[in-house]
């Protein structure tokens, strides 16, 4: 087996100390291009790698983020944590991953072994933290971000797309379009993104004077969600159109809608969803959606945490984002709205 390479070799190689070594592969360390230049040159030649951990040990930071995900199996979340740890890696942070079982909060499990992990920050992808997590997090002094939910705790901060202006969105274009019997398939009701959405496009149908035709859940799942579908369908009358609180039930409504009672979208019910996943662009389910600007919370996400990471003292924020109306052949459009036009 060949040696283990170390940072005195190297130092050796480039006639440099091993501190010298070590703050050239140390970001924002100071030291000079010309000795940076033969470190690396040196470390090539010998095939040395840092070793991060003990990099991580020395500077008191593990560049290492937290991320707690409840479940994969709506779209959104693949796509949505993909771009968070593509934008983490961007600034030198890498992502460990952890699953809860409980969509409702974070158990305290997963907490223990993300603070064992000395992760710099938490990221909660739609999962919640109950007052003694988030004592126990301040305590540690790891700032912990919710992402796409927030929760009536002034100690957290949150990023979210703008959902109560994003069902307000899709209230006015079904009335736009004429229809006079709205249903809606609505997700969990504790979680945020429910509650505001919905209360958009309540608010949305109040301002022409409406009222909801009728209203099932779907807690956010496949199955539960064609369950509701079938309960709106089976109804003496039959709604003209169905807000779906996401995507991934969405396509279970369209799929009983056609499948199950062989009605026509849009020509029998129209039916819109919310977040836009990559799947309401195939042909198959052509869904009118709102879109979650998921490039920019990502962002958005990363930038608050980094800044929390270096200000402790750092005022907890709550950031919505607005996300544009993607018009597609799902629902019936009014005269006055050009079909697949963006708004």
């Amino acid at each position: 087996m060949a040696e283990k390479v170390t940072s005195y070799m190297v130092a050796d190689r480039a006639g440099v100390s091993q501190s010298a070594v070590s703050r050239a592969f140390q970001p924002g360390a100071s030291v000079s291009e010309k000795t940076a230049r033969k470190v690396r040159k040196a470390a090539a030649e010998l095939g040395y790698r840092p070793n991060t951990l003990a990099r991580a040990m020395a500077s008191g930071k593990s560049r290492i983020i937290g991320l707690i995900v409840a479940y994969f199996e709506n779209q959104f979340y693949p796509e949505a944590i993909e771009k968070l740890a593509n934008t983490l890696q961007e600034n030198d942070y890498h992502v460990l991953m952890f699953m809860s079982w409980d969509e409702t909060e974070a158990p305290e499990t997963v907490i223990n072994d993300l603070l064992d992990y000395q992760v710099d920050g938490i990221i909660t992808a739609s999962v919640g933290m109950t007052d003694v997590l988030t004592r126990r997090c301040e305590d540690a002094g790891i700032p912990v971000l919710l992402f796409n939910r927030h929760q009536g705790d002034d100690k957290l901060s949150a990023v979210t797309s703008d959902n109560f202006s994003g069902g307000r969105k899709l209230a006015e274009f079904l009335v736009q379009a004429g229809h006079k019997r709205i249903a809606h398939v609505a997700g969990w009701d504790g979680a945020s993104t429910q509650r505001d959405r919905e209360a958009g496009f309540l608010s949305g149908l109040a301002a022409h004077g409406m009222t909801l035709f009728a209203r099932s859940c779907g807690n956010y799942h496949y199955d539960q969600a064609q369950e509701a579908a079938r309960v709106l369908i089976r109804q003496k009358e039959l709604p003209d159109a169905i807000f779906v609180s996401n995507d991934h039930m969405a396509f279970a409504v369209m799929d009983v809608i056609r499948s199950e009672f062989n009605l026509r979208i849009p020509e029998d019910i129209s039916v819109v969803g919310f977040d836009d996943v990559a799947m309401s662009a195939w042909p198959c389910f052509d869904l009118t959606t709102v879109r979650q600007p998921t490039n920019r919370m990502a962002e958005e996400t990363v930038r608050i945490l980094l800044q929390m990471i270096e200000n402790k003292d750092m005022v907890p924020c709550r950031t919505a984002l607005d996300g544009p109306l993607v018009i597609r052949g799902s629902s019936r459009v009014a005269a006055t709205i050009s079909q697949n036009k963006i708004e």
